[in-house]
């Protein structure tokens, strides 16, 4: 059972982050349903002392970090990266002994690296902003650090990937230690699903690596003008005047994948596009895509972004586009 959160900030706290931890666990809510206020705490270095923002706004926190020292939680928003040497050690330091009292930590997108300067993420399962998943493996290399993902569950540690998906993140918390119903009721008066299906690939933008080479450039010139029909290595080494097997080294060598990787991932690409701004059906899609089939069209969109392609349409289809049901 949690009650009270303490949620800490330093110069560099990014404005929203903090705002949807404010939102989840900070507003009164006994006056229009059966959820009970939560003891939120704003904590700073020093109390009354206001901290700033990177887009000019000042939060004056009214607590101390002292008063983590006793909260069930600890949520960490996102804040301005620096190396693990330049947090406040008042920070880390309060930090580290929630977890070894036994805290539940959750982190929002790049306040993972705070976790990380307290020495918390070795062999632990941990998210963050895809932008900033490979600096935080760099940093801590015994992190197992997932890039694809919302937020990861690991106990009494939780992180999240970057903005939004604190708010699933903190709602999952939520779910998890005081049960669907007081989950919902937030998320409702939030206007926000209770749980999203997919992970951070759908909002992830992967463009197709190119070929450099003037042979090389022509074919995928030639794939991208015929995405629907059926190839394979050979036709395309046919087509590039090259055996199968100088074909395909070539292809590995620039484009850093291989033809068929490449043409599946430009087809789900092409997919995308339909799937945001067409009403076309989901057969048509697969067909005008290259992918023949309807299943197979789900299987390869799914294991590439992520989700499946009608969640993917819901989320994303320009509101002018009609929706099949």
């Amino acid at each position: 059972m949690i009650r009270s959160i303490a949620v800490p900030i330093v110069d560099g706290v990014a404005a929203f982050e903090f705002g949807l931890l404010s939102e989840v666990f900070g507003l009164d809510r006994s006056t229009y349903s059966d959820v009970p206020a939560f003891d939120f705490r704003v904590c700073g270095q020093e109390a009354g002392r206001p901290v700033a923002s990177p887009i000019g706004v000042q939060i004056t926190p009214p607590y101390g970090f002292e008063a983590m020292d006793d909260a069930d939680v600890i949520a960490i928003p996102a804040l301005s990266l620096r190396p693990d040497s330049e947090y406040p050690p008042a920070l880390v330091d309060a930090v580290r002994r929630g977890a070894e009292r036994g805290a539940i930590l959750l982190a929002v997108c790049s306040g993972v690296f705070v976790l990380g300067a307290a020495g918390l993420l070795d062999g632990r399962r941990c998210t963050t902003h895809w932008r900033y998943a490979a600096e935080l493996q760099r940093r801590h290399p015994q992190a197992r650090v997932d890039p694809d993902v919302l937020f990861v569950d690991d106990g009494a540690l939780i992180t999240s990937a970057g903005t939004a998906a604190g708010i699933d993140a903190s709602l999952h918390l939520v779910r998890r230690e005081l049960g669907s119903a007081v989950a919902n009721v937030i998320a409702r008066n939030m206007v926000v699903p209770p749980q999203r299906d997919g992970g951070q690939r759908q909002y992830i933008d992967r463009p197709v690596p190119d070929a450099e080479g003037d042979v090389l450039a022509t074919v995928i010139q030639h794939l991208n003008d015929h995405l629907a029909e059926p190839h394979s290595v050979a036709s395309l080494a046919q087509y590039a005047h090259m055996s199968t097997r100088t074909f395909a080294r070539r292809f590995v060598a620039e484009t850093g994948v291989t033809p068929m990787q490449w043409l599946t991932a430009q087809r789900v690409l092409h997919a995308r596009l339909l799937l945001e701004t067409t009403d076309a059906s989901i057969d048509e899609i697969a067909a005008s895509s290259g992918f023949g089939s309807a299943t197979l069209f789900r299987h390869h969109f799914a294991r590439e972004v992520g989700i499946a392609p009608s969640a993917y349409r819901r989320s994303f289809a320009c509101t002018d586009v009609p929706v099949p049901a």
